[in-house]
């Protein structure tokens, strides 16, 4: 009986992260006709910091240890600053929907540098969930061309895709000695400091802003950042089978395409779709593979 309150409440606490990580394409694609992308990831990132400063003082969390600085620093370069530049650079042009399938196919590179740096063992069938990921990428970025001149977007956005993916691999490594939360709050404390690079552009920025388009980077460093990572480590540490949390991830793109439409009225060409629905299935064949060899 146990078990399954902790299975529901681990279900629950990755359905909200998973709404919260979808929401932000939207909502970042709404803020670039009044920030810059370097502006919007400082002030998103500076308000997550606080919030997880605060959570961290709560909770008295541990500070790392300081041979394991520089992996925080690498983790938090990879997955906080360039991962959010590429992320808000690309989605500035393209659909928000387009752009959160093509950000989905992180779980490839994720895998293929898991092969290649952790020596991890994959079986023929991951291959070809693999291998079909791949053909719907190609899909969805043939659907952002026009004649044969590619959108630099798409490209960035792929390019923040394999940056979130090495950011995987320094996660698993940190999470062998830290919890789920103390490997991803530092992570994002050392990412904040390179986008400090940025802060005179916010400075300059803020003041022509209306006040009221304000309150969207509060929510975005507050909710997709800072308690969306929070209720993923909660996910994590209730989930029986890691398996089974990350395969909600799968909704983010669904639930970014279905937002931007109701808020952005922006549409999905049905090649992207397509292209996306392929790049999902082939994933959900390759961590079939994975959790059945774990189980």
């Amino acid at each position: 009986m146990k078990t399954d309150q902790y299975v529901k409440k681990s279900a629950a606490a990755a359905l909200i992260t998973v709404f919260l990580w979808a929401s932000a394409f939207p909502a970042t694609k709404y803020l670039l006709d009044y920030y810059s992308p370097m502006s919007i990831m400082t002030l998103r990132f500076l308000i997550a910091s606080l919030t997880i400063i605060a959570v961290i003082a709560i909770k008295k969390t541990k500070l790392p240890d300081k041979k394991d600085i520089p992996l925080f620093v690498l983790s938090g370069f990879l997955g906080i600053f360039l991962y959010s530049w590429l992320f808000i650079t690309g989605v500035n042009t393209v659909p928000s929907g387009v752009s959160s399938f093509l950000v989905a196919s992180a779980p490839v590179f994720a895998t293929l540098f898991s092969i290649a740096i952790l020596k991890e063992r994959v079986k023929l069938l991951s291959w070809a969930g693999i291998a079909i990921s791949f053909c719907g990428l190609i899909v969805v970025t043939a659907s952002q061309m026009s004649g044969f001149v590619m959108n630099v977007g798409v490209l960035l956005l792929v390019g923040a895709s394999i940056s979130i993916s090495l950011y995987t691999i320094t996660q698993r490594q940190l999470t062998k000695k830290y919890t789920p939360f103390e490997a991803a709050a530092y992570s994002v404390l050392f990412g904040t400091v390179f986008t400090l690079i940025f802060l005179p552009d916010l400075i300059r920025e803020m003041p022509n802003v209306p006040l009221a388009i304000n309150i969207i980077p509060v929510y975005l460093g507050i909710f997709p950042a800072a308690i969306a990572y929070l209720s993923w480590s909660y996910a994590l540490s209730k989930a029986k089978n890691t398996a089974h949390v990350t395969m909600f991830l799968y909704l983010v793109p669904f639930i970014a395409t279905v937002l931007a439409l109701l808020w952005l009225g922006e549409g999905i060409a049905l090649s992207a779709f397509v292209g996306g629905v392929v790049i999902i299935l082939g994933m959900l064949i390759s961590s079939s593979t994975k959790q059945s060899d774990t189980s």
